[in-house]
This record gives structure tokens, C-alpha cells and sequence, in this order.
């Protein structure tokens, strides 16, 4: 019997960087020490920006009503690429009219969505993308909630509407494709350093 993540993943095609870009969904300090294993999802966060980096993906953040919730953790905005905007905003969705602008103008057709919070902001945006024809690949080791059931709700809701669950190292090796050059180089290093692991209920799909 097909699991959820095996029927996801049939509907979709393989992740390839030429067309892709990283959406980072509201990792901002506030949310930071309420975060059910915020600390694995913001290294993983972090890995996946640092990848993406390296592979020449285009980033894209967005801050959730940053007077309030202040703005993106210091570890995952100081890897930011040079230039990257950020996009504040008050809808829960990621999908704004000038996020939505940005990936038509970087012709993207995958994306890989990580951040907070996976039952509001990731989700709604995900299903967005969906609905607008993306492929979403969810870094599963990157989207939390406050609360574990939360977070495990959204998580099946999103694989059963069509996301493709993976982590961020997993998206960094299928973009990467091949063990030669100096990208893989740079992505294995990357993937070695230590990372704090994520509770064993993130494996939970």
C-alpha cells in the first residue's frame, strides 16, 4: 500500500536547482524559545540557506508583522545571499502579490518551504503554492509550531494535499545530483558540521 510520502512524491518531479528557490516562511525571534525543536528547525534552516547558496538557488523570506514578532533569527540572516529581500507581511500566506511576482520572475516552478508556523503560515502557504501549480518540497527538519500536534497536523495535511516531504540535507544532495566538483564539496562540508538533532517526532509524517 502506497504511504503518503510515496503518493506525494509520485506526483511530482525531481527537485532540480536551475528551477527552484527556497521560501523561508517566518523564522523570526520571537517565536524563537517557544518553538516546539525550534533549535533542529533553525540549523536546519540554516543548512538550507547555506546550501542554497552554494547551488545558486534564489532565497525568499518573509517576516510575519515584524513590529510585534521581531525579525529573522541572526542565524539565518547573516547566510542570507547578498541582495535577498525580505517581504514583511500581514496575511498568514506566504503567497503576496510580491512574493508571487518573485517567483514568476525567477521562473520558478519547485520550491522548498521551511519555517513557522506549520499550522498557520506554512501551511496556508504551501497549499497557495499548490493551488498556483508549484511543486512544494517541505523540509520537514525545518517547519515547526509551537505545539507537536500542531506542527503534526499541518505536516500530514500538507504530504496528503500534495507536498513532497524531504529534509534539507536530502533536497541539498538531489539538487546537487552528482559526488564531483567543487559545489559538492562545499555541500558535504556543510552537511558534516554538527546540528542539534530534531525531536523524534519530526520523523512522523
Amino acid at each position: 500500500m502506497a504511504t503518503l510520502a510515496t503518493m506525494a512524491t509520485a506526483k511530482q518531479a525531481a527537485l532540480r536547482a536551475r528551477h527552484a528557490a527556497l521560501l523561508v516562511c517566518d523564522v523570526q525571534e520571537r517565536f524563537r524559545p517557544i518553538l516546539f525543536g525550534g533549535e533542529p528547525a533553525i540549523a536546519a534552516t540554516r543548512l538550507a540557506v547555506r546550501g542554497a547558496c552554494a547551488l545558486d538557488v534564489p532565497v525568499v523570506v518573509t517576516e510575519q508583522y515584524p513590529k510585534a514578532l521581531g525579525h529573522t533569527v541572526s542565524d539565518v540572516r547573516e547566510c542570507l545571499p547578498e541582495g535577498t529581500r525580505t517581504y514583511e507581511k500581514l496575511r498568514f500566506s506566504m503567497c503576496t502579490d510580491d512574493v508571487r511576482e518573485e517567483l514568476r520572475r525567477l521562473r520558478v516552478s519547485q520550491v522548498l518551504l521551511c519555517g513557522v508556523e506549520a499550522h498557520v503560515c506554512v501551511v496556508q502557504t504551501a497549499l497557495d503554492l499548490l493551488r498556483d501549480g508549484v511543486d512544494v518540497h517541505l523540509l520537514v527538519d525545518a517547519v515547526t509550531s509551537q505545539r507537536s500536534l500542531d506542527r503534526a497536523v499541518a505536516v500530514r495535511c500538507m504530504v496528503r494535499a500534495g507536498c513532497v516531504p524531504t529534509t534539507a540535507e536530502m533536497a541539498l544532495f538531489e539538487m546537487l545530483g552528482e559526488a564531483s566538483g567543487d559545489t559538492f564539496k562545499t555541500i558535504s562540508k556543510l552537511v558534516r558540521e554538527d546540528r542539534p538533532c530534531p525531536p523524534p517526532e519530526f520523523a512522523s509524517l
